[in-house]
Parts: structure tokens; C-alpha cells; sequence
């Protein structure tokens, strides 16, 4: 079965799923070589209290490991939601090939939004670059996270209030 682009996006999908379970923000990615996912990763710095643990870095680090290498010269990230400029560095120090990504993110994102940071020829390596891959879906993700998160925010802030009295 030849696998589309769209076959790898939902399993990032399924990775920010993953992400949104623990509290985490719905971010989800997986990086691809010859067909085969060799690394997953959804986002983790809440769980890890460690900030690089972003989902791009967590999937890098999984293929860096199971190719026994640091280039991923002929490799694909499919990641839900556009990279910031950390993940950025990593994806262009690692020499992924390309990236696909669902969302932009334009407060963060480093591949088109803020930055073009992926295809800067100063660089020595480019990135060839394609946004919008199930956008709607990871949109509706994120929105749902934040409208969850104000919400038991709210309810915490009741429940101080309540006991404060």
C-alpha cells in the first residue's frame, strides 16, 4: 500500500491526540524515511518540565536513535502544527528533507509565518517546506485543548475563591 501524505499527518494527529490526553498542548509529529515512521513524538514539556521537549524534537530524537545517526538526510516530518524557531534548528541541523505541517502558528511559526527559517539559503541546509496538510484538523485540536484549559482554569479559580471565604 503506497502511504499519502495524508496516511502520515493523521498518525502526527495521533500523536497530538496523545498530548492532548496528558494536558499537554496537541502537538503531535512523526518523522518518515522510505515509508516507514522511525521516530513519533508529541509535545512533553509539561510532563517533563523540560522545554526542548517540543513533539518535532521528541520525533527527531526517536530517528536519530533508531538510525544510529544524527543526519536524516532522506527523511520527512509531518508535524500538526507549524514549527517554532527551536524546532526549526533542529529540523535544518538534523537535514530532514521535508516538512508538512497541518496549521500555521502565527505566533510562533518559524517555517512561514514569522520565519522562513527552513528555506533560508544563508543556511547551509534548505528545507523544502509545505503548510496546510489537514490544517482543519489540527486547528480544531488546539482550539478544543484551549477551550478546555480556560475552562478548568475558571473552575480553579472558583474553587479558590470559594475556599478564600
Amino acid at each position: 500500500m503506497d502511504k499519502t501524505n495524508e496516511y502520515y499527518m493523521k498518525e502526527a494527529l495521533f500523536e497530538a491526540k496523545k498530548a492532548y490526553m496528558i494536558n499537554e498542548v496537541p502537538i503531535g509529529a512523526i518523522v518518515v524515511k522510505d515509508g516507514e515512521i522511525i521516530g513519533r513524538g508529541h509535545n512533553l514539556r509539561e510532563l517533563s518540565n523540560n522545554a526542548l521537549d517540543h513533539a518535532e524534537v521528541v520525533a527527531i530524537d526517536e530517528a536519530c536513535r533508531r538510525l544510529h545517526s544524527w543526519r536524516l538526510e532522506d527523511c520527512d516530518l509531518y508535524v500538526t502544527i507549524e514549527p517554532c524557531l527551536m524546532c526549526a534548528g533542529a529540523i535544518i541541523n538534523s537535514r530532514i528533507k521535508n516538512v508538512y505541517y497541518g496549521a500555521n502558528d502565527i505566533k510562533a511559526g518559524a517555517a512561514e509565518s514569522l520565519y522562513h527559517v527552513l528555506e533560508d539559503s544563508r543556511l547551509n541546509h534548505q528545507v523544502n517546506v509545505s503548510g496546510g496538510l489537514m490544517a482543519d484538523d489540527a486547528k480544531h485540536l488546539m482550539k478544543s485543548f484551549f477551550k478546555a484549559a480556560r475552562k478548568r482554569s475558571k473552575e480553579a479559580k472558583k474553587k479558590r475563591n470559594k475556599l478564600e471565604k
